[in-house]
C-alpha cells in the first residue's frame, strides 16, 4: 500500500499512544481513507505487515508545511521522501501542502486553492457547482485534478491541460489525486501536457459544452486573463456553453481589480452574459 502521512495523521498516532490505546482506525493517505492499525511499543503496524517506527512519525508530526511518501529502502527500512519537485522547465518548485482535508499544491510558494475558512476539496466543489459539468469539459489547469476529477463525475468527457510535468509528479504521489489517472465509473480523463494559451489554439471551434478555468495568480500566468485567450475559449464553446473563470477573493483590492479587467475582457471576447459567483471566487460567461 502507498502510505503519504503529513503532520496531521502523525499527530494523530502518536497523542494515540499517549493514551495508551493498543488498536485504531488511523488514515494512511492523508485522510483520504481510514484502515485499521496497531499501536505497538516501537511503532505503528499496518495492514499488508506495513511498519512505521515512532521516531518517524515524531520527524513528520514536527513538519507542519510538508507531505511524506513512505517509502522501503535497499535495506527494507522505511524512509520519508518530501512529495516536492523543481521544474527545470519553469524553475518552479511543485509541493504537496497538507489541510486538514485534501492537499493543496504550493507553487513556489504560492497555495493553489483556498485553504481560509475551507479545504481544497470544499474550494473546488464550490467551482464545480457553478460550471455545472455536462457534455464535453475543457479543463484549463489542472493542478492536483481535483477539478477533472469532480467534473467527470457528472460530465461525459473531460479534457485536462497541464502545463508542467512536475506538476503531475505530484498528483502521482498524491492520495486524492489517483482517479485522474484511473477515472473508474465515470467519465474518461484526457491529459494534454502544453501551455493552455497555446494548446486551446488547437481546439476545434464549439467542442466544449464547459470551460473551466482555473488559471494561477495573474502574476504567474498572465496570458490566461488576456483578450486573446477569452476569444479562444469563447470560440471552442458550444451555443450557448459556459465558462467558469476563478479569478480570487473578491473583497481583496487585487480581487477587485482582476475581476473588473476580466469581466470588461469576456464582454470584448463576445460573452454575452456575466454573472459573479462570489462564493466560487469568480465569474461565470455564457456564450
Amino acid at each position: 500500500m502507498k502510505i503519504v502521512l503529513s503532520h496531521y495523521q502523525a499527530r494523530f498516532l502518536l497523542d494515540q499512544r499517549a493514551q495508551r490505546v493498543l488498536a485504531v482506525e488511523a488514515s494512511l493517505d492523508l485522510g483520504r481513507t481510514l484502515c485499521p492499525v496497531a499501536l505497538t511499543p516501537h511503532g505503528v503496524r499496518a495492514p499488508g505487515e506495513e511498519f512505521i517506527s515512532w521516531e518517524m512519525l515524531e520527524t513528520l508530526a514536527a513538519d507542519e508545511n510538508g507531505c511524506y511518501l513512505l517509502e522501503d529502502d535497499a535495506a527494507g527500512e522505511k524512509t520519508a521522501r518530501k512529495i516536492q519537485f523543481y521544474s527545470e522547465q519553469t524553475g518552479r518548485v511543485y509541493s504537496l501542502y497538507p489541510t486538514s482535508g485534501a492537499p493543496t499544491m504550493l507553487v513556489s510558494g504560492l497555495p493553489m486553492h483556498r485553504i481560509k475558512d475551507t479545504d481544497p476539496y470544499q474550494d473546488t466543489r464550490e467551482k464545480i457547482k457553478a460550471a455545472r459539468p455536462a457534455g464535453h469539459v475543457l479543463d484549463t489547469c489542472t493542478g492536483l485534478g481535483y477539478t477533472a476529477i469532480e467534473a467527470s463525475k457528472l460530465a461525459a468527457q473531460v479534457t485536462t491541460i497541464e502545463l508542467d510535468p512536475a506538476a503531475l509528479q505530484v498528483c502521482r504521489a498524491n492520495p486524492w489525486s489517483q482517479a485522474l489517472f484511473d477515472p473508474s465509473g465515470h467519465a474518461p480523463i484526457t491529459q494534454v501536457i502544453g501551455d493552455s494559451f497555446e494548446q486551446i489554439a488547437g481546439f476545434a471551434d464549439g467542442v466544449f459544452s464547459r470551460v473551466i478555468h482555473d488559471p494561477p495568480y495573474l502574476s504567474l500566468a498572465g496570458d490566461l486573463y488576456s483578450l486573446e485567450f477569452y476569444r479562444q475559449v469563447y470560440r471552442v464553446l458550444s451555443r450557448s456553453g459556459r465558462m467558469f473563470h476563478y479569478i480570487g477573493d473578491p473583497e481583496s483590492k487585487s480581487g477587485r481589480s482582476t475581476t473588473a479587467g476580466s469581466i470588461k475582457r469576456l464582454e470584448q471576447a463576445g460573452f454575452r452574459h456575466i454573472e459573479r459567483v462570489p462564493r466560487a471566487f469568480g465569474v461565470v460567461a455564457w456564450k
